[in-house]
C-alpha cells in the first residue's frame, strides 16, 4: 500500500509541475538533438514561443465553405473523451517533414495521467465500420466503439488541456485510408462549438501554420498572451463532455 501511495504522490507532483509550466505559457515539444538518430528518442524542451498561435473563439472563426458542408453532411459522428489514448498515440505516429515527432511516450504518458485526473481531452471523429477502410497495423492506433448501438472505427480526432477558461490544443489527426479525410477539421470545428458553449475565453493553438490560418488562426505578442492566461487560467469552468453527437453540423 505505501508503495502504492508513494507511485500516487510522484504522479500528482508531476502534474502539478506541467500544469504549473501550463499556467505560465510553456509546453513540451520533442526535438532531436544534431546528430541524433530520428529512430532514437529525442530530448523534450519545453518551449515559450515569442508569438502565440490563436485560434478565435467569435466571429472570427472561419470555416472554409467545403469543410462547412462536410460538418453537415453527417459522414462522421463526434464525440469527446471517448477514446483519449488512441487519439493521442495517432496523434504521435503522424511524422513531421524531418521524419521525427513532435510526440514521444514520457510526453504521451504525462496526457494519459493529466487525461485520467479531469485535465486533458479528446475530440474524436467516428466512422461506420462497414463504411471505414482497413484498420492500421498497430492495434494501439486502432478504435472500434460501439455508437448509439452501431460498431464504429476511429478516423481522426484532437486533443489538448483545459486550464480555467483556456483549451491548450496540442495536436490532431486525420486517416485518410480509413475514410477519415477533413475528421480532424471537423472536431475542431466542434470542439470551438463546444468551447464557446461552456464558456472557454482562449483556445490556444502554440504555433502558427497554413493548417490553422485557414480558420481565422491569429497571433498574440508573448506578453500579451501571458497577461491573458494569468487571468482566465485562474477562472473555473466545466468541461462537461458530449458522447454520441448526431452527425451533422455541430449543435
Amino acid at each position: 500500500m505505501a508503495r502504492s501511495d508513494e507511485l500516487e504522490t510522484q504522479e500528482q507532483a508531476v502534474l502539478r509541475q506541467v500544469l504549473d509550466a501550463y499556467r505560465q505559457g510553456w509546453f513540451p515539444m520533442a526535438t532531436p538533438q544534431p546528430g541524433q538518430d530520428l529512430e532514437g528518442d529525442p530530448e523534450v524542451e519545453w518551449v515559450q514561443p515569442s508569438r502565440r498561435a490563436i485560434i478565435p473563439l467569435d466571429g472570427r472563426f472561419h470555416v472554409p465553405k467545403s469543410l462547412a458542408q462536410r460538418v453537415r453532411s453527417g459522414r462522421f459522428l463526434v464525440t469527446s473523451d471517448l477514446a483519449f489514448g488512441a487519439v493521442i498515440r495517432n496523434c504521435a505516429a503522424a511524422k513531421r517533414s524531418d521524419g521525427g515527432a513532435w510526440l514521444v511516450p514520457s510526453i504521451i504518458d504525462v496526457f494519459l495521467s493529466l487525461h485520467k485526473h479531469g485535465h486533458a481531452h479528446s475530440i474524436e471523429a467516428w466512422l461506420a465500420s462497414d463504411l471505414a477502410g482497413p484498420a492500421p497495423a498497430s492495434d494501439s492506433l486502432h478504435a472500434r466503439r460501439e455508437i448509439l448501438g452501431r460498431p464504429h472505427v476511429l478516423v481522426g480526432g484532437l486533443y489538448g488541456l483545459a486550464l480555467g477558461k483556456v483549451f491548450c490544443g496540442e495536436s490532431m489527426f486525420h486517416n485518410p485510408a480509413q475514410g477519415g479525410t477533413d475528421a480532424s477539421k471537423v472536431c475542431l470545428v466542434h470542439l470551438v462549438n463546444h468551447l464557446r458553449k461552456r464558456g472557454f475565453e482562449l483556445l490556444d493553438a502554440q504555433l502558427a501554420n497554413d493548417h490553422t490560418a485557414r480558420f481565422g488562426m491569429y497571433e498574440l505578442p508573448r506578453a500579451e498572451y501571458l497577461r491573458m492566461l494569468a487571468r482566465l487560467s485562474r477562472e473555473t469552468v466545466g468541461w462537461e463532455p458530449f458522447h454520441g453527437v448526431a452527425p451533422g453540423a455541430p449543435e
